[in-house]
């Protein structure tokens, strides 16, 4: 157990993300998930079986294309609503110390339950960084390559033919992403505290504390956050 939970506010939800970076989050999930379920039985016979479910060939390709506008809607969701996080987030994304190198040398041993210390970070840890980045460079391709293949009389036909390859390319590449997001998120002991950031955008001030320090101590120095390493608290804990 983390000395921070002992602490009388140890359990105090504090504000992680806004509320619009949880829609944002929740729309690409599910929009992500719509459009892997649309999009299987166009690739491969083995599920011709969800054409009935979808309503039919025809009805399959026009739910895929649905969910791909609504795929492209959280960009614009975190820009309208929440523009000073979208840009900090950019920021960080292309933010690198020397402590983010360190990082991954003891994620390591935490992801396979060894013994590891915490380097300290800032709002995004580096393998959130490196989830970010990824996770965008897939949008990126599956978007424009699907541009290719939706109007593909505006397009050569070359390009057309690429962008089906790196459709694919960007969608395996992507759901490898998502399955390892997930597992740290839900699974992961260390890390499953955190889900409910993506949920209601608050976690727990105890987790925010251990994992963010940086983070964490600069606004609690703002009040905006509970102070876990007040002096009144160390006192009573070693009484």
């Amino acid at each position: 157990m983390s000395n921070y939970q002992k602490h009388p506010k140890a359990n105090e939800q504090i504000r992680r993300f806004p509320k619009a970076f949880v829609w944002a989050h929740a729309i690409n999930g599910l929009a992500f998930f719509a459009l892997y379920i649309t999009a299987l039985p166009m690739y491969t016979e083995f599920f011709d079986w969800l054409y009935p479910v979808l309503g039919g060939p025809a009805n399959a390709r026009l739910l895929h294309r649905i969910f791909a506008v609504i795929f492209i809607m959280p960009t614009f969701v975190l820009l309208i609503f929440s523009p000073k996080f979208f840009m900090h987030w950019m920021k960080e994304l292309v933010t690198w110390k020397k402590r983010d190198l360190q990082f991954f040398t003891e994620f390591v041993k935490e992801l396979f339950g060894f013994n590891f210390k915490h380097i300290r970070q800032s709002f995004f840890n580096a393998g959130e960084k490196i989830n970010s980045v990824i996770q965008i460079l897939c949008a990126i391709l599956i978007i424009a390559s699907g541009f290719t293949m939706w109007f593909p009389d505006f397009f050569p036909r070359v390009l057309v033919q690429w962008g089906y390859v790196l459709h694919n390319v960007g969608f395996g590449l992507g759901i490898a992403v998502i399955v390892g997001h997930v597992y740290l998120s839900v699974v992961h002991r260390h890390s499953r505290p955190g889900y409910s950031g993506v949920v209601t955008g608050k976690v727990p001030a105890w987790w925010a504390k251990g994992h963010y320090p940086d983070w964490y101590d600069e606004e609690a120095k703002k009040g905006n956050f509970p102070n876990l390493d007040d002096p009144k608290h160390k006192k009573n804990k070693g009484a």
